[in-house]
């Protein structure tokens, strides 16, 4: 079988199990191989985190060739298949996944892999490019921006109401989220979107009895 002939069946015909050797095995996992890194790529460049896991992300690489493996080695041989759904099926995977990012990465990993190890590797190539650019076209969509977080401590129990006619003249909407009172203190946590954040912030600290006040954002859930 000649270099044209593998990647012809490689990339446009698939094969079955009487075509599969090791020609054509090594030159499928050298192909999800590529398209592993790529998916490595494209993860490191598009998911900005603050905590990055480098592991999982040369997992997913590492998934895209093990599950081209395990494909080859089910349609070269029944028995195998057999054997091999049997030992995958004591498995157990308890790693939560946290982001749901994370699991799109992980089954683009497995669907590319099942595609190269069936022979079809212009649809996994035309996969990868497809799903890169939809998530790079709806990562830049604007959203609504998430709303900032006032923390304001007073010494004064009856300041609330003229905290919140101070915030509303900053924002339009603005809500208490939690009220902490002790008996000489008032802990009060208000929901507002602002672009005048330190002035904000000045003149809640010139109301009387207001010991501190903090202004947070948060790049989590938005309400809208």
């Amino acid at each position: 079988m000649s270099i044209y002939d593998i990647l012809k069946k490689l990339f446009l015909d698939g094969f079955s199990s009487a075509d599969i050797n090791i020609y054509i095995a090594s030159a499928a996992m050298l192909v999800s191989c590529l398209i592993g890194l790529y998916i490595f790529l494209v993860y490191r460049v598009l998911t900005r985190k603050t905590f990055y896991s480098k592991t999982f992300n040369i997992t997913l690489a590492a998934i895209t060739v093990i599950t081209t493996a395990v494909i080859v080695t089910i349609q070269s041989s029944f028995v195998v298949s057999l054997g091999m759904v049997g030992a995958l099926s004591i498995v157990r995977f308890r790693t939560a996944v946290k982001d749901p990012m994370d699991l799109t990465f992980l089954f683009w990993a497995i669907v590319a892999g099942i595609i190269c190890g069936v022979g079809m590797a212009l649809i996994a190539i035309t996969l990868s490019l497809i799903l890169t650019i939809g998530i790079v076209v709806l990562d830049k969509l604007p959203v609504a921006k998430a709303p900032m977080i006032l923390v304001v401590n007073t010494s004064d129990l009856d300041a609330e109401k003229r905290i919140m006619d101070t915030a509303s003249k900053y924002a339009k909407h603005s809500t208490v989220k939690s009220r902490n009172m002790t008996g000489n203190s008032l802990d009060l946590i208000v929901e507002l979107r602002t672009a005048a954040g330190s002035e904000l912030l000045q003149d809640i600290l010139q109301e009387e009895g207001v010991t501190s006040a903090s202004l947070l954002s948060h790049d989590g859930e938005v309400t809208f």
